[in-house]
């Protein structure tokens, strides 16, 4: 008895220490929002029990997220409950003559909301042992996705407020290396009218409900194993969206739509994009409104396109059409919508390979090959990083030679994560064929 104690105690230090930092973390953001003078995501997300919700679907995708903790049974019970509220919540709306408009939120998702936190309840009055954990664990993933969103809205706001000034012509004159992409993909993507601009925007916007019909294969069989697997989609997710706000901190970039756009308005260089490249002149941090989020170095939106690409490599064959397609549409809307340059996407690319390296590693256990890719990975970002700020001019005017390195670099990390992790994988077994045994005569 006491040797199990011993064993389950630091998992049980590991998970409370965890929500203790998540706790604090949420509790730090919404004081930083509170100082700007708007709620923070403990307030928005509070308020959605009863109010329109930002995003409908991801409150949804987020309870399906807990339901593969659930029996079939329920699953029904916990899917008709959450459309029962919101019928009834619309209905009040209706006789109240509240109409919700686009700019206000959806007008359901409050259902989903509402039947998560009663799972948590559940979890803790209802639950004991293993059950309570596997669905406080389950609770956990649909409110870590949509904390996620929050606090991601939070930190944008946070970047735009305290960063006056952004480093756009850097980025812009590196971004010469790899031959202004934005600028070509932006006039593609104008080329093909409303009907591709509207299929890109769809796949930018609902890129979260995405990652969750992907997370739902690799975790369908939690409920006939009453475990989570060592690794799954939502970590790399949740930890990309942890990270990346951080950098935008060091490095604040608006993106080309709005320091070389017409979106940009009076704050803009010029209106140039995506007609004509920015002049090859030294670089220096312009000043920006305290509006725009400074999101951009690097595109996380690539880089969560690149962990559901990653993930879908492992799945049926309709999985892995459907990752590649939502990888090359999200690097067309990055670029096509000028809200990146080339050099985010190289940035993000590396930035997910470390963090699902690392992520890996752990649940693998680390060994020597491990600690090295994320080693390596970690300088190859950091390089990059550098060289966007105080090499750019160089990177310009010698883009022969700098361009491939940039993605030579990029490739060389993409060969490091498939060798190393290659090597963590499980090996087929073929069964062994019996001996032949000598006729009976």
């Amino acid at each position: 008895m006491s040797s199990r104690i011993r064993r389950i105690r630091p998992r049980s230090l590991l998970w409370a220490a965890a929500a203790a930092v998540g706790l604090g973390f949420l509790i730090a953001l919404e004081i930083a929002a509170r100082g700007y003078g708007v709620p923070g995501p403990i307030t928005n997300q509070a308020r959605e029990v009863m109010f329109p919700p930002k995003s409908g679907f991801l409150l949804y995708a987020g309870m399906a997220l807990m339901m593969v903790v659930l029996t079939w049974r329920q699953r029904l019970i916990a899917l008709g409950s959450a459309l029962g509220i919101d019928v009834v919540v619309l209905l009040v709306r209706w006789a109240a003559g509240i109409r919700v408009t686009e700019s206000q939120g959806h007008p359901f998702g409050n259902g989903a909301l509402c039947v998560v936190l009663a799972c948590a309840v559940i979890a803790l009055t209802r639950r004991t042992g293993r059950e309570r954990v596997l669905l406080l664990k389950g609770v956990g993933l649909a409110l870590l996705l949509v904390a996620g969103r929050k606090t991601g809205d939070t930190w944008l706001l946070i970047t735009s407020k305290s960063r006056p000034t952004v480093l756009d012509p850097y980025v812009a004159t590196a971004d010469h290396a790899l031959g202004n992409p934005s600028w070509l993909v932006g006039r593609l993507v104008r080329a093909t009218g409303p009907v591709g601009a509207h299929i890109l925007d769809y796949v930018y916007v609902q890129l979260a409900v995405a990652a969750v019909v992907f997370a739902l294969y690799q975790l369908r069989h939690v409920s006939r194993d009453r475990r989570f697997p060592a690794h799954h989609l939502v970590r790399t997710f949740l930890t990309i969206g942890l990270l990346g706000p951080g950098i935008y901190m060091i490095f604040p970039v608006v993106g080309p739509i709005f320091a070389y756009g017409a979106d940009g308005g009076v704050w803009a260089t010029a209106a140039i994009w995506p007609e004509t490249a920015p002049p090859l002149l030294a670089p220096h941090a312009i000043p920006f409104d305290e509006i725009t989020p400074r999101n951009c170095m690097p595109s996380l939106h690539t880089a969560w396109a690149t962990a559901i690409f990653i993930h879908s490599r492992k799945g049926p064959r309709i999985l892995r059409y459907a990752g590649t397609f939502w990888l090359l549409a999200t690097l067309g809307a990055t670029l096509g919508f000028g809200y990146h340059y080339g050099v985010d996407l190289v940035a993000g690319v590396v930035f997910t390979l470390t963090i699902e390296a690392g992520l890996r590693a752990q649940a693998h256990g680390w060994d020597r090959a491990g600690i090295q890719l994320v080693a390596y990975g970690t300088t190859i970002f950091a390089a990059l990083l550098a060289s966007y700020r105080f090499l750019p001019l160089q990177m310009a005017q010698h883009a022969w030679l700098a361009g491939p390195l940039l993605i030579l670099a990029m490739v060389s990390v993409i060969y490091g994560y498939i060798r190393t992790t290659g090597q963590w994988d499980p090996k087929p077994t073929t069964a062994q064929q019996p001996e032949p045994q000598p006729e009976l005569v």
